[in-house]
């Protein structure tokens, strides 16, 4: 059949936008970070995160690199400027409630990493 016809058709098969399958795991996420703040730009973001003002409460502690090379663990981040360049787009949230998971910023690289329940 291949011999007659080399060109098959290509299957149709409807176009669905990538998600993340199952519920988003925040102590996997590192590397560079994009932290989008439009509401609009929401449905193209990987997940959202709200930016806890306590330190107790968050689900993360982030620690901000200045080399996207040393954001090689969980916490670790490099803030991109560019989305295009992110490894992650996250959304802030301004509800709680919303959000997938919380972060606090920490000024102490060894504290940041993932809380374990």
């Amino acid at each position: 059949m291949l011999a007659l016809s080399p060109v098959q058709p290509q299957p149709r098969v409807p176009f669905v936008a990538a998600a993340p399958a199952g519920s988003l795991e925040p102590c996997r996420i590192y590397g560079s970070v994009y932290l989008e703040r439009d509401p609009r730009r929401r449905g193209f973001c990987f997940g959202a995160v709200y930016e806890e003002p306590e330190e107790a409460f968050a689900d993360v502690l982030v620690f901000t690199e200045n080399n996207k090379l040393f954001a090689d663990k969980a916490g670790l981040w490099y803030l991109t400027e560019a989305r295009d360049f992110a490894d992650y787009v996250l959304f802030v949230s301004e509800n709680r409630s919303l959000a997938d998971f919380s972060m606090h910023f920490t000024k102490v690289r060894s504290f940041a990493g993932c809380r374990k329940n």
